[in-house]
């Protein structure tokens, strides 16, 4: 039972850990010394010297190399190693004396360990003779001119597997491709006609782990001879230096892994050659030869084919490219094209989705989104705009790259599942923090083969030393159905949009400039008409006060002398004046809002709404009015324009009562970025079609015999509360009371915002 518990708890990912470079092993074709440097003394030795010297490890550390090959030949390897890179030295022939006049002749290979030991292995030397310099050149023009006999990448590749093999005669060569889930696929083939066919078959990641990846990419060419041979340990285990094992990256004798081992005899190979692929110092792929015996291939013909490896496909990336250009040239056409529609538009928005070509297509994708300052455009098939919402959080809080993209978003955010038909697939582009363009691609369900179960890739077995992994025994086609997943992003779209995003920023960054030159002569308009608007209005009251002076003056002097007619027109002289007198205060305040002097501080809303209702207790008294709130947030703002807000609207909700005693209530609720306050009355109401112009200044909807007042009240409310960066509105119906709506924004606003300022910082913020 408890076996159970293990083999279901264990993590087969950590095979990926597994420290292959320092398992200390060796294959036992070759001979390996660790060497001190001047000296070329031996610290560390391969096991297997008793047999292929006849002198036992322990009596070969602490010798120096002389001890072992003639004084002649050191001499020439201590100058040939002093120097920094050993490539030029390798291969050389080394002989040694086994016994009387028996020699052996090796294959020299020098190389300096990540830690910057130097290592020396010998390999048996098949040839006496090095290939010479044209055997590599005919071997590479040969190849390169059936290359050039063909445009279709498919047909290539085919070209490269069918040299490598001619060249070494395995049973079978794979062109080996991986892909950005880290999973590979047999792209071509050339093999024997009796073995059965890997082509176009997907293996999964961790058939190749990512340790024996990034080996991969530091060694360009692998031979394991003889999968049946067992690995030789070295003597001593753990470095007399370094007291650490040793590290054997680089290493062209180490041993694979028992795992890899035991994977080629599940699949009946025994001898690879591996060859990899590196493009933008990635490994693009390998290709992998198969034998189904053992197979010894010589460092000079392993080297010949890394060459090969490396003129080839370098000759495959430039093929690769050259199938992506008219794709390229089409993408810069419509980026170029963006470009100009947007510095064109008024807003930029309208240059991406509004002309042809659009957004939708530098990507190709089905559907796309412009969503900047709380509103997204769309284009073509997208989500729903709560979906949108959403995804755009999801975004904010998980992704800080300038670029994100996937093809199957649903696997990395579930709620994506439901909109999985239009997508599956995701590119995304941050503009600021907020600021996003999104592409769209619907989900494209598809057949992969597989060679053998990917789900069941490893076995757990007990064994006495305790739990092991091994890898699977079956490599029989097997189907999976893919589902949730799109057509992937290419490179080259993926780098368009990058190189949108620069432009929209630059186009933003400009137009941010012209709207704060824009603002900056808006603010002085804007200052110059509230200063006449204040001496206009002060300069009225003398005129004003005298007229109502002397029209008094005449009904008290000659009020017995005027008839009923004449002392009619005074009264309706001296009401137009005081109304007009009134007329121009509630201008005077209306140009006031917000031109007060003092930053917003923190306010407890339950202040200034108690200042109000002190100077509306008379009016409250005298109505009968019941007023309520609910518990009442602290906001940034200014406590003299929300007591003048709660002053206007508690007062018209007094003032426009039905016949029922006033029922006023003060409400609060949290929203997303910021606060929801309400009054609702029981009173008249408004007709809806009337709910925005009761905004607007001097707007009335009965006469002045009905109620009094001059229109402004409403006006100042809105201009206070868009002081404060929010917005008002009323929802009502004629006879069923109102209800009027304010926002206000969360966060610091500083001053030049609320002027209506914008700079670059805050508009990216």
């Amino acid at each position: 039972m408890d076996i159970d518990l293990q083999v279901q708890n264990i993590n087969f990912a950590d095979l990926e850990q597994q420290t292959i470079h320092l398992s200390g092993q060796i294959q036992p074709h070759g001979v390996i010394f660790v060497l001190e440097e001047p000296e070329l003394k031996i610290l560390q030795v391969s096991k297997n010297t008793s047999t292929v010297f006849g002198i036992t490890p322990e009596n070969m550390v602490q010798k120096t190399l002389e001890d072992i090959l003639d004084s002649f030949q050191v001499e020439k390897l201590k100058a040939a190693v002093a120097e920094e890179n050993q490539d030029f030295l390798n291969p050389t022939k080394l002989w040694a004396r086994k016994k009387g006049d028996e020699f052996i002749v090796f294959d020299g290979i020098f190389h300096r360990n990540p830690d910057g030991f130097l290592i020396l292995e010998l390999e048996p030397a098949i040839s006496q003779e090095n290939i010479p310099f044209l055997s590599f050149y005919h071997l590479a023009r040969a190849s390169i001119n059936q290359l050039e006999t063909t445009s279709n990448l498919k047909e290539f590749c085919q070209i490269i597997v069918n040299e490598v093999r001619k060249v070494t005669g395995f049973d079978r060569v794979m062109l080996y491709k991986f892909d950005e889930d880290g999973h590979g696929a047999v792209i071509a083939e050339e093999k024997n006609e009796n073995l059965e066919s890997y082509l176009g078959l997907h293996y999964p990641e961790s058939d190749i782990p990512k340790v024996a990846r990034k080996l991969f990419s530091s060694n360009w060419i692998r031979l394991i001879p003889d999968a049946k041979s067992q690995p030789i340990q070295l003597f001593p285990a753990i470095n007399p230096v370094s007291q650490n094992p040793l590290d054997l990256t680089f290493s062209i004798l180490r041993s694979a892994s028992p795992c890899h081992i035991e994977y080629l005899h599940n699949m009946g190979v025994g001898a690879s050659l591996t060859i990899s692929l590196i493009k933008d110092q990635k490994l693009w792929g390998l290709i992998a030869c198969h034998h189904q015996t053992p197979k010894y291939v010589s460092y000079e013909l392993r080297k010949a084919c890394e060459f090969l490896g490396r003129v080839i496909f370098s000759e495959l990336s430039t093929r690769e490219e050259t199938a992506d250009y008219d794709y390229r040239m089409k993408l810069t056409y419509v980026q170029s094209m963006l470009i100009e529609y947007m510095s064109q538009a008024d807003n930029f928005i309208e240059g991406l989705v509004k002309h042809k070509p659009n957004l939708l297509d530098l990507t190709s994708a089905q559907g796309a989104a412009v969503c900047f300052g709380n509103h997204c455009t769309v284009v073509g098939e997208t989500p729903k705009q709560e979906d949108i919402n959403f995804l755009l959080q999801w975004l904010q809080n998980n992704v800080s790259e300038e670029v994100f993209y996937t093809d199957s978003l649903a696997l990395i955010y579930g709620d994506a599942e439901r909109f999985k038909n239009v997508a599956s697939g995701l590119l995304a582009i941050p503009i600021s923090k907020k600021n996003y363009v999104l592409w769209f691609r619907p989900e494209v369900i598809q057949t992969v083969n597989w060679g053998g179960n990917p789900n069941q890739a490893f076995e757990a077995n007990q064994t006495e030393a305790g739990l092991r992994l091994s890898p699977r025994k079956s490599f029989e086609l097997w189907k999976e159905t893919v589902r949730l997943k799109s057509l992937p992003w290419k490179t080259v779209e993926v780098k368009a949009a990058l190189e949108l995003r620069k432009a929209i920023i630059n186009i933003v960054l400009r137009q941010a400039d012209e709207l704060a030159q824009l603002a900056h002569d808006l603010e002085r308009s804007n200052a110059e008409l509230k200063k006449f608007a204040y001496v206009a209005s002060h300069d009225l009251q003398e005129p004003l006060n005298q007229v109502a002076n002397y029209v008094q003056l005449l009904e008290m002097r000659y009020q017995n002398q005027l008839d009923e007619d004449a002392n009619e027109f005074i009264t309706f002289a001296v009401e137009g004046v005081s109304l007009m007198q009134t007329l121009i205060d509630d201008v005077l305040a209306y140009s006031r809002v917000d031109m007060q002097g003092i930053e917003f501080e923190l306010t407890e809303v339950e202040k200034p709404l108690n200042q109000a209702l002190a100077n509306l207790r008379t009016r409250i008294s005298e109505s009968g009015a019941v007023i309520t709130h609910d518990p009442l947030p602290t906001v940034l703002a200014d406590n003299t324009q929300l007591m003048q807000l709660f002053l206007n609207l508690i007062g018209n909700a007094i003032k426009f009562r039905s016949e029922k005693a006033p029922e006023i209530h003060v409400g609060a609720s949290r929203q997303e970025d910021g606060w929801l306050l309400s009054v609702r009355d029981n009173g008249i109401g408004i007709e809806p079609q009337f709910g925005d112009r009761i905004f607007v200044i001097f707007q009335r909807l009965h006469t002045r015999d009905e109620y009094p007042g001059t229109g402004m009240g409403l006006a100042i409310c809105k201009k206070i509360v868009e002081c404060h960066r929010g917005r008002i509105w009323v929802e009502s119906k004629l006879g069923q009371g109102a209800t009027f709506y304010m926002t206000i924004p969360l966060g610091g606003r500083e001053r030049e915002r609320r002027n209506g300022r914008k700079t670059k910082n805050n508009l990216f913020g």
